[in-house]
C-alpha cells in the first residue's frame, strides 16, 4: 500500500472530476473531522481514512487484500477505471444526476442505456458527456454513466433515443462481474 505517485492523482482527479467537479475537496477534507486519503495497492485505488490507514501499516503488504473503499483501478495503459464500489461516495457528491422510471430501472440494471422513455428527470444545465449518477425515483443510487445527451437537447429528442450511456450498476454484483470488480 502505497500513496499515489502525482501522475496517478492527477489521472484520479480528472475522472472524479467528471462526475462530482470541484466537490474533490469536500470528499478529501470531510465535514465528519475525520481525513481521508487515496491510497494504491495492487493497481487499485482505494479510498481510506487516515485511521484505518495508520492500522493497516501493521499488516505485512502481501496479507492485505483490500482497506477501505475501492474507487477504481489503473490500467496497464494508465487509465483510471472506476468501479460500481465508489458510487457511494459520487452520489453523495455527485453535480448531474439522472433519475429512471420504475419501468426502466432494471433495464439498468442488467446493463443497458438509458433512454428518453425511461428517463423520468434530469439535473438541469447536464452537458452532453458529462459524468452523471443515475438514481431511482425514490433516490437510490443505481449506477453511474455519461450524458449522451445535454438536457436542451433530450426534450427534442425521439422516445428510444439514449440519454446517458452506461457505465456501472449495482446489478454487477449480480451478473457475476465481481470478478472483475475485485
Amino acid at each position: 500500500m502505497r500513496p499515489l505517485t502525482e501522475e496517478e492523482t492527477k489521472t484520479l482527479f480528472l475522472k472524479l472530476s467528471e462526475y462530482i467537479g470541484k466537490n474533490i475537496e469536500k470528499m478529501i477534507n470531510r465535514s465528519d473531522d475525520q481525513r481521508h486519503c487515496f491510497r494504491l495497492l495492487k493497481d487499485r485505488c482505494y479510498y481510506v481514512s487516515e485511521s484505518i490507514m495508520k492500522a493497516a501499516t501493521s499488516i505485512n503488504r502481501d496479507d492485505l487484500l483490500h482497506v477501505g473503499v475501492c474507487l477504481g483501478k489503473f490500467t496497464k495503459s494508465g487509465k483510471f477505471r472506476l468501479h460500481v464500489t465508489a458510487l457511494e461516495y459520487l452520489s453523495q457528491y455527485a453535480q448531474h444526476k439522472v433519475w429512471v422510471k420504475p419501468s426502466a430501472e432494471m433495464s439498468f440494471l442488467y446493463g443497458n442505456h438509458v433512454t428518453k422513455q425511461g428517463l423520468a428527470r434530469m439535473t438541469e444545465n447536464t452537458p452532453q458527456y458529462a459524468g452523471v449518477i443515475v438514481y431511482s425515483m425514490s433516490d437510490i443510487p443505481l449506477g453511474f454513466g455519461v450524458a449522451a445527451q445535454s438536457t436542451e437537447h433530450c426534450q427534442s429528442l425521439d422516445p428510444t433515443g439514449n440519454v446517458v450511456l452506461h457505465q456501472a450498476d449495482i446489478g454487477e454484483y449480480l451478473r457475476g462481474l465481481e470478478e472483475e470488480i475485485f
